[in-house]
């Protein structure tokens, strides 16, 4: 297994609908228009979007040939003003309603936690996710709320 590939297999899991946690993508009832690997040089306006980053890998080593590793994961999180009342704190509260499904599809099933056997395990180690939100005093001015959610991903042993 390649580490390259890890934010690939992490926006397979977050995009996946029809296995009864939350859909996250409109298309599939979600309040999310856009979650991809990797944030683009033009992120798309006036569209709830959703980019996962690989901040860090922590390569554990437990012998001289077998390692393990683990990623620091952040979804950076863009909501622009769209409830068409005229209201910041509608579109605030319909961010807190996104990020909450979000967060029950990184939470995963009970008892099984590899995201569809993508990873040896996700949010487990450390034992929490972050999820950080910008003042919206920054961001009203653009029309658009950001957050960002950090998460760890542990991967399947190599060995070599």
């Amino acid at each position: 297994m390649s580490t390259a590939d890890a934010v690939d297999r992490e926006v397979a899991w977050l995009t996946t609908s029809g296995d009864g946690l939350p859909g996250l993508l409109t298309a599939a009832g979600g309040p999310w228009a856009n979650i991809q690997a990797y944030q683009p040089r033009t992120p798309g306006k006036r569209s709830t979007n959703a980019f996962l980053l690989r901040r860090a890998i922590h390569d554990k080593r437990f012998a001289n040939v077998r390692r393990m590793p683990t990623y620091e994961l952040v979804l950076k999180l863009i909501w622009p003003l769209s409830s068409g009342q005229g209201m910041a704190e509608a579109d605030q509260r319909a961010f807190d309603a996104a990020v909450d499904k979000l967060l029950a599809r990184i939470d995963g099933f009970p008892g099984d936690k590899s995201h569809g056997g993508r990873f040896r395990s996700v949010a487990e180690d450390p034992q929490y996710v972050t999820v950080r939100y910008t003042d919206p005093e920054q961001t009203l001015q653009v029309g658009e709320f950001h957050a960002e959610v950090v998460y760890f991903a542990d991967d399947f042993e190599i060995t070599g």
